[in-house]
């Protein structure tokens, strides 16, 4: 059993940024060039890095693919969400070297896209589920809806979809953990590859995910942003627990 790290980077006027809860006016800024983020990340060890275009989040399409595109030419495999709700978006993002693409709000708008989407690009093509209260939040998270999350994961698998990454909104940036009953729900719902997202602040995070990753196999990682910026824990020293 691997679990993959995903060292996340978000991207918001072209730098690389923080947002408490998703909330726009809760910005933090780490670092004026993401590409320079990536490259830590890579002398780290790490083969992956998650990239959100925030703008893209909140404008409905693709605003920071130049700084994307740096950051692929960096070497790393790249996994991108914000603002990928066309087919041509898809493409366009595929074709600045990102490895994977994670649709979040349009997915949860139309079925038919996703399933165009896996049979067109096949395993490149995730879903992001941000989860608030059990339901899904879409755009940025500024709108819940009704959509049952564990209902739609499953929904997502039937399509066809490899991956979901799975967000608890309420434990994202708040540094108190992630929500493992949440995220053993979800895994208990689905077979396809999962990735963790939100609350990781500390080394016993990443064991107590990599525990739940020996029971469930189809746990194939976990996305952490602020604790590394705050240095809360070290990307060499959770690779090499991870793997």
């Amino acid at each position: 059993m691997r679990m993959t790290i995903y060292p996340a980077i978000d991207i918001k006027g072209g730098r690389c940024v923080r947002l408490l809860q998703g909330r726009a006016d809760q910005e933090t800024v780490y670092a004026e060039n993401p590409a320079d983020v990536a490259k830590q990340f890579l002398a780290a060890g790490s083969q992956w890095v998650h990239v959100v275009d925030l703008d893209g989040a909140f404008e409905g399409e693709p605003q920071n693919l130049a700084t994307v595109q740096a950051i692929a030419a960096v070497g790393m495999k790249v996994q991108l969400g914000g603002g990928l709700r066309t087919v041509k978006a898809v493409e366009r993002a595929l074709g600045f070297g990102v490895s994977r693409v994670v649709i979040g709000t349009r997915a949860a708008e139309s079925e038919d896209f996703v399933g165009q989407l896996v049979s067109a690009f096949g395993q490149k093509i995730a879903v992001g589920i941000d989860a608030k209260d059990g339901r899904v939040a879409v755009k940025g998270w500024v709108d819940t809806t009704k959509l049952d999350a564990l209902a739609f994961a499953r929904r997502m698998e039937a399509l066809g979809v490899a991956t979901i990454i799975y967000t608890d909104i309420s434990t994202d940036g708040m540094m108190k953990g992630p929500n493992l009953p949440a995220q053993e729900a979800l895994l208990r719902s689905v077979k396809c590859q999962v990735i963790a997202s939100g609350g990781v602040s500390r080394r016993d995070d990443v064991v107590n995910l990599t525990a739940l990753a020996m029971r469930y196999s189809h746990l194939n990682g976990v996305i952490i942003g602020k604790a590394i910026y705050e240095q809360r824990v070290d990307l060499a020293d959770l690779l090499s627990l991870a793997s």
